[in-house]
């Protein structure tokens, strides 16, 4: 059997049995496949797909390709998150704490930035002193003690998808529903919890750009989990614009803490209240989504979703001070107010396209080797619904380096008005499981 062969084979849109996917994963793990050939093999993915069968035998080779964790020893029913990533994406820094606050262990894996955005991890590492690799002993110890640890994945645990993750950023492979479904269900399946709540997203600062592929991609993955007796379950939620209002690592780090002190952006406390209902109901802590939405309300009232947060940096040997008092973070050097240039109500607010400023300014990389400025990014003052006058400041960029004049046409061109009332935008449209 010859890689070459394959890639022709996917190629011409035919069917690869299971013994040839599992050569595909087996020998790209044990490096006797290329880089150049693997990334050939998903460009033929990304054009010609995969069936039901072959994906579902993707996910089963990537986890078994490396250790499954063993989460048997943590008591109650674990639950795990996973959002498939936009811009302003930072729930699982809010939507972890005050599900852990509840009494149910949240053992969760993360990633980092892919294409336009800092990851969970990058977001962490903002915070001095913590540390997101931790052995398999440690983890479940952290999560019995605290409810709570947001880990990377070892070089054991999963090995295909964390050479496939980082070779997705840069062969422009990554919003393949395929690849998606396969390299998240095999991360959350080798982690080992019971139950999985999918967050997928749609819109400019998603992946999937429509609801329809949203929903695809949700079912594939709830296919994929019911299949190996995971109680799998999805928010199909909207990302026509940035989730809250900070884009950057140690800025959204800082948005997350405060919505923790119940100040934090309506949207985003939103989407954490109505996730995490559903994650309280998968955990059997009660059989009501209301009850459980006013059991995370009152974690976040009380401060003991904020404390958890503290407990979890805390045991990853990071300054919990930062988490106590938010103003100890690194500022960047410069902050710039962006000024409108018309009047009227925002309609349209291209996230991706501030996105990929944030990216520009050092907060995402452009190649796997690039190292994240955790300082800079961007702070929204104005949304798609409000109403703006001329010269009134639609946002601020965070910045070590000044400001292009092209980086600030490309912000101004991310806003679209209207004199017209627009309304906000609906977050979350449906739930499937």
């Amino acid at each position: 059997m010859r890689m070459v062969d394959l890639i022709q084979k996917k190629r011409d849109g035919l069917e690869l049995t299971d013994e040839e996917i599992h050569f595909i994963i087996e020998g790209y793990t044990n490096e006797k496949i290329p880089d150049y050939q693997m990334s050939a093999w998903m460009m033929a993915v990304c054009f010609q797909g995969l069936n039901k069968r072959e994906t579902a035998t993707l996910t089963k080779e990537m986890m078994h390709s490396g250790d499954v964790i063993d989460l048997s020893a943590i008591a109650g029913v674990k639950v795990d998150k996973h959002s498939t990533g936009g811009v302003g994406d930072k729930t699982s820094l809010v939507l972890g704490p005050i599900v852990a606050a509840c009494g149910v262990p949240v053992a969760k894996m993360s990633g980092r930035g892919l294409g336009h955005t800092g990851g969970t991890l990058d977001k962490l590492e903002s915070i001095p002193g913590l540390h997101i690799m931790i052995g398999e002993e440690d983890f479940v110890k952290q999560v019995n003690d605290c409810h709570l640890a947001i880990i990377g994945q070892s070089a054991h645990l999963d090995p295909a998808d964390k050479k496939m993750y980082a070779l997705r950023d840069v062969t422009a492979t990554v919003s393949c529903i395929p690849l998606i479904a396969s390299s998240i269900m095999s991360k959350k399946l080798a982690a080992g919890s019971d139950a999985i709540l999918l967050d997928v997203k749609y819109g400019d600062g998603a992946f999937m750009k429509t609801i329809e592929d949203a929903k695809i991609l949700a079912r594939t993955m709830i296919e994929i989990g019911e299949s190996l007796g995971k109680d799998t379950r999805a928010t199909i939620s909207n990302m026509s614009q940035p989730l809250g209002n900070a884009i950057g690592n140690s800025l959204e780090v800082k948005e997350a803490i405060d919505t923790l002190n119940g100040h934090g952006p309506s949207d985003l406390l939103e989407l954490c209240l109505q996730a995490g209902s559903h994650m309280l109901v998968q955990a059997q802590k009660t059989d009501s989504e209301i009850a459980a939405r006013k059991m995370l309300e009152d974690v976040i009232a009380s401060k003991k979703a904020l404390h958890t947060l503290c407990a979890m940096v805390k045991a990853q040997g990071g300054d919990d001070e930062y988490i106590k008092h938010p103003e100890m973070f690194e500022k960047a050097k410069e902050v710039i107010a962006i000024k409108s240039f018309k009047e009227g109500y925002v309609k349209d607010l291209e996230a991706m396209t501030l996105g990929l400023v944030s990216m520009k300014l050092g907060g995402g990389r452009q190649t796997t080797d690039d190292v994240i400025d955790h300082s800079v990014g961007i702070v929204l003052n104005k949304k798609i619904g409000d109403f703006v006058k001329k010269d009134d400041i639609l946002l601020y960029v965070h910045t070590n380096h000044g400001l292009s004049e092209e980086l600030r046409q490309e912000i101004l061109s991310a806003y679209h008005f209207s004199d017209d009332f627009v309304a906000h935008p609906i977050l979350i449209d449906e739930v499937l499981s």
